[in-house]
């Protein structure tokens, strides 16, 4: 008997945890209403405009820093240090044609 309602309450558990999962992402974003209620408080209609896709610009900024750190800290990375500077640059140019071509 004991058995079976502590199976009954992990089964529970887990049903819950999983409509949880899958509940959570749909909630609205608190950042993203914030100001549109703030913008309707004051009487205006617009909302501010958020910096679009601030990760990839976030990622660009990164890879930056990583591509400065190669180049100009100490040269032990096991002879890759040409080959990941070149990638580096790469992924660079690849995400700033993104953001080029983004129809946002």
């Amino acid at each position: 008997m004991k058995t079976r309602i502590v199976g009954l309450l992990a089964l529970a558990s887990l049903i819950l945890a999983f409509a949880f999962i899958v509940v959570a992402p749909a909630a609205p974003n608190r950042a993203n209403a914030l100001p549109a209620a703030t913008a309707r408080a004051a009487g205006t209609t617009a909302t501010p405009a958020a910096e679009p896709h601030p990760e990839i610009r976030e990622a660009i900024a990164s890879l930056r820093r990583a591509k400065e750190h190669m180049e100009h800290g100490a040269h032990d990375f096991g002879g890759h240090r040409v080959e990941a500077l070149k990638a580096t640059d790469e992924a660079i140019r690849q995400l700033e044609i993104c953001l080029k071509y983004d129809k946002d």
